[in-house]
């Protein structure tokens, strides 16, 4: 039986002209794994929305959508509320007690349930998910990671029939992702709880899902098992392909065979397979060399916590960022990525040791809707320039460089995550920065902006700026950083160029290195295995 069907269902925004999503007609049935992606802005999350009436945006809506064979429409919001569970992209967005174990049980007492009741279940959410130990703590004293799972076990302690995912990875570290991906699957088989899941890193969901739909400019372009949707996409050079599990691409690129392979173990079995007696013995790591150069952020012996006697989320951190370089910081949430980079902008200072900093900063936060002060995105980038000469010329030029032009009208908070990433890109690259510092600035970015984006990086360097990006963002880091730092406690534990520092990490790499290491020890990128590959092809 499906638990949703969309009969020509087309959705248009409030003010709008243009429908945002256009006759689309798909099913989940129960206990399926359905995950959702396509380009920014293609209306992935606009769909998730309509599933659940709550929070679905204003606008015009023909077709239909049914819910266990009934109109949505008519369902009581009793059964909206409890049976559609849905988690947003943000794992501050969605809490709103103070302890974790009122967070479990804050839903349930909406819905009216019995004292009782709700201790069974809370008990029973906090040991399915391994979460007792957190049983009696602050939300806030939470990491990323914890929360977001936190927020999945609220949702699942009301018995959803369903589960909604938007982009529930996207500020989580690898780890915190990786546990975060385990439970929903675990929910999906053990529970028997249907999934429907928007995403843009498709490295680790790919392989979990019983189906993929591919979503293109309002509808449905593809509907597939992952193989065979990931297949079409590479045959018809759809920029989707670019975010394909790392095995997928690498086959793909060097003319695999279907059914080509989706997980790390399937690729090394493949290149195992595709080398065979041409396999080279392994070649030592490269060694890392010391970069010189005159720094744009220089950080000595620097100490921060942000209460007096409080937590030392800084410890001794020391710190060298070359000027005109890419300086990625990766680490695990509560690392003090963040609190570093709060440190650099001067919003933050330190109770001992000093920073220095070079020229005009400009920071990109973590959540871009706290840059949105205006009505229409136009409206928002020309506040930043104030009564500058040539605003408008100004703003069109930005907008240009940031794909944005089409969506100049459209209040910000009506864009997409992606899109809303971008903006917040172009309303701090008007303030012409001389370091430019940004936290997570590729989270809902698509395959596609990813590649504009790290062109745009390489422009603004080529011109001067020095760039410090926070990221979980493993591949982009690996494909575009100058320069990478892994922090762990407040400080950093280890710290080098791109390559190397990857090549030498375990889990802190790319799944590209860990398909290949057996034989390419310096292969990082997809791109690095493929050219290995070729060279012994001859």
């Amino acid at each position: 039986m499906a638990v949703f069907k969309l009969e020509d269902f087309s959705f248009t925004y409030a003010g709008e002209t243009n429908p945002a999503l256009h006759d689309i007609s798909f099913s989940v049935t129960e206990g399926e794994f359905l995950l959702l992606c396509g380009l920014s802005g293609c209306g992935k999350t606009t769909l998730l929305r309509q599933l659940k009436p709550a929070i679905a945006p204003r606008g015009r809506r023909t077709g239909e959508i049914l819910f266990n064979g009934q109109p949505l429409r008519l369902a009581p919001p009793r059964s909206q509320a409890a049976e559609i569970g849905y988690v947003m992209q943000s794992p501050e967005e969605q809490a709103v007690t103070d302890k974790v174990w009122h967070e479990l049980a804050f839903g349930l007492e909406n819905l009216g349930l019995e004292s009782r009741a709700i201790r069974l279940r809370t008990a029973e959410m906090a040991s399915f998910f391994g979460i007792q130990d957190w049983f009696e703590r602050d939300v806030s004293s939470l990491s990323g990671g914890q929360k977001q799972l936190l927020n999945l076990a609220a949702v699942m302690a009301m018995q959803p029939k369903v589960l909604l995912l938007d982009e529930p990875t996207s500020q989580l570290d690898p780890i915190a992702a990786a546990d975060f991906l385990a439970a929903v699957k675990k929910i999906n088989v053990e529970l028997g709880v249907a999934v429907m899941m928007v995403e843009q890193r498709l490295q680790e969901v790919f392989p979990l899902a019983d189906r993929v739909a591919v979503m293109d400019r309002g509808a449905i372009l593809i509907d597939a098992a992952p193989r065979n949707a990931g297949l079409k996409l590479m045959q018809t050079h759809h920029p989707m392909a670019r975010a394909l599990p790392s095995a997928m691409q690498i086959a793909g690129a060097l003319g695999g065979d279907s059914p080509l392979p989706l997980t790390v173990r399937e690729g090394r079995r493949w290149l195992r397979g595709f080398l065979r007696d041409g396999a080279p013995a392994r070649e030592k790591p490269e060694q890392e060399s010391k970069e010189e150069g005159e720094p744009a952020v220089l950080m000595k012996d620097c100490w921060f916590a942000y209460e007096k006697n409080g937590t030392d989320i800084i410890r001794d951190l020391s710190l060298r960022i070359p000027k005109q370089k890419l300086f990625c910081i990766l680490g695990g949430n509560g690392t003090g990525k963040t609190t570093a980079l709060r440190l650099m902008a001067g919003l933050q200072k330190p109770y001992r040791g000093k920073i220095r900093v070079s020229g005009k900063v400009a920071v990109l936060p973590q959540n871009p809707q706290t840059l949105f002060l205006k009505s229409t995105l136009a409206a928002d980038l020309a506040d930043m320039l104030g009564f500058a000469e040539n605003r408008d010329a100004k703003v069109k030029e930005i907008a240009e460089l940031t794909e944005l032009t089409a969506l100049l009208g459209r209040h910000p908070y009506d864009l997409s995550g992606g899109e809303q990433q971008r903006a917040a890109l172009a309303k701090v690259l008007l303030t012409q920065p001389d370091l430019l510092l940004m936290d997570e600035p590729t989270k809902g970015l698509d395959a596609h902006f990813k590649i504009r984006f790290s062109e745009i990086l390489r422009t603004l360097m080529r011109r001067g700026v020095s760039i410090v990006m926070v990221s979980h963002d493993i591949e982009f880091c690996a494909e575009n950083a100058d320069l990478c730092a892994l922090f762990f406690n407040g400080n950093v534990a280890a710290q080098g160029r791109a390559c190397p520092f990857f090549a030498g990490n375990s889990f802190y790499t790319t799944a590209a290195n860990r398909i290949s290491r057996e034989w390419f020890a310096q292969a990082v990128t997809n791109g690095d295995v493929v050219e290995q590959c070729e060279k012994i092809q001859g």
